[in-house]
Order: C-alpha cells, then sequence, then structure tokens
C-alpha cells in the first residue's frame, strides 16, 4: 500500500448538506442560494450535497449565509456539514487561495437574529495528543458564550448562530495552527425545531 501524505495545500472544505422541513424545501434552499456571494469560492452541488472549498475564512462566510438565509422564513432547518483542512491531495481550486480577506456575507448575516442547537465535533488527524488539542479549542468554543457541555461523540452549543459559527471556526483554526496536518470537524445545527426544550 502506498504511503499517503497530508497536502501542503492551505485550501479548507466543507461539504453540507441544508434540509428545510417543509414541502417547500427547493425554494427555501433556492432562495438562500440568491442572497449569498459565493464569488469567492470554488462551490459544486451534486444530488447529495453541496461542496465548497478555498480560504477558510470564505468557506464558513458561505455556509453560515446559506444556513442562515435558508432559516430567516422561521422554519425547521438542519445543516450537516463536514469541515476539512489538509486533506491529502486536496490540491485542485487553487486559484481562489488568492482572494483577500474581506468577507462577503458578513454584513448581512450578522443582520439575522437566529438562535440555533448545535453539535460539533473536532478531529485533529495524525497526532498523538489529539484530545489536547480538543480540549484547548473547546475552552476558545466556550469564550463565546455559548458551550452548553458534551455530549455523546460531540459538544454542545447553544445560541445566536453567529456566535456559534465564530466559536466553530476559532476552534477549526486553532487546531489548523495545532501540530496536526490535517482537521475534520463535523456540524450538526438544528434552527427553529419545534422540539427545542425550553429554557435552552
Amino acid at each position: 500500500m502506498n504511503e499517503i501524505f497530508c497536502g501542503t495545500s492551505e485550501i479548507t472544505g466543507a461539504t453540507f448538506t441544508i434540509s428545510p422541513m417543509s414541502d417547500r424545501f427547493v425554494d427555501i434552499i433556492l432562495s438562500a442560494l440568491k442572497e449569498v456571494d459565493t464569488s469567492k469560492v470554488w462551490m459544486k452541488t451534486d444530488d447529495v450535497s453541496t461542496c465548497v472549498r478555498g480560504r477558510s475564512e470564505h468557506v464558513f462566510d458561505v455556509v453560515k449565509a446559506i444556513f442562515l438565509n435558508a432559516s430567516i422564513g422561521g422554519g425547521h432547518v438542519v445543516l450537516n456539514a463536514t469541515f476539512s483542512n489538509g486533506c491529502p491531495g486536496d490540491s485542485a481550486g487553487d486559484a481562489f487561495m488568492a482572494e483577500d480577506s474581506y468577507l462577503m456575507n458578513e454584513e448581512r448575516s450578522q443582520k439575522i437574529n437566529q438562535e440555533v442547537a448545535a453539535q460539533f465535533a473536532l478531529y485533529p488527524l495524525g497526532i498523538p495528543g489529539y484530545m489536547n488539542v480538543i480540549m484547548d479549542q473547546i475552552k476558545t468554543v466556550d469564550q463565546q458564550g455559548v458551550f452548553s457541555g458534551g455530549v455523546h461523540y460531540a459538544s454542545r452549543l447553544d445560541g445566536d448562530a453567529n456566535k456559534v459559527f465564530t466559536g466553530m471556526e476559532n476552534a477549526f483554526d486553532g487546531a489548523r495552527n495545532s501540530d496536526s496536518s490535517h482537521i475534520v470537524m463535523t456540524v450538526t445545527m438544528s434552527a427553529n425545531s419545534p422540539s427545542r426544550k425550553a429554557g435552552r
């Protein structure tokens, strides 16, 4: 078996699915996409999910904006996403790495007040001290005031969607700056759930 080395590209990618719990799901998703500027990322959608790739800050900017715009109508919407940096062989689409750091969707996203519940799990691959990296980044998320404690195989976050995304992005970036050469983060996020528990 050939040995696989993690790539040296700084590309961050996310594969995600937005699931509006509505028979109008097509209209909700398409309307959300119209409101989001994706000009600074590589993006492709198939019949299962959407893949976004580019500079880390633009990947998070686009995923957050699409989710927020899909949830703005008050219906129950769920996001399932996997973020990755340092994936072996990830080199296509490097042109988007030359983009500047200005976030195309942040101003509009900050105007959307949306409470969410989320579970996320961070996987710093390739290092024996991965648990230390995970615990350090949970402390980073806690600084946003959205950390609600651990659940099986993940951490629970509750609060304003912009703060939750900021916490997760900071944790992801912190892990990228560790000794790990490949970072993976999984996210499940829910907005406007009718089963949301009182007081959370």
